[in-house]
């Protein structure tokens, strides 16, 4: 499933919009220099397809872009970040 992960830096979130008014997002802080994401949390009926995977990836690839060092507080970030090295 390919979908639109928006980033809205007021708010510290990555966000994913679908049917229903349903949204997946990630939470992050930014503190000296270093992104952590602090939560993944994407809707129970939308478990499963890859959703929090690509959040987090986009995510961190803006974190990289901009030169931050990167953080996984959230359980699933931090596996993510291991697995998946940038």
């Amino acid at each position: 499933m390919d979908i639109k992960v928006e980033h809205f830096p007021e708010k510290n979130r990555f966000e994913a919009h679908f049917e229903d008014n349903q949204v997946a997002f990630v939470e992050y802080a930014l503190n000296n220099n270093v992104f952590d994401i602090l939560h993944t949390i994407v809707p129970s009926s939308l478990e499963g397809q890859g959703i929090a995977g690509q959040i987090v990836k986009t995510a961190y690839a803006y974190a990289k872009s901009k030169g931050y060092d990167l953080r996984g507080s959230c359980s699933y970030a931090n596996v993510w970040l291991k697995r998946h090295p940038l």
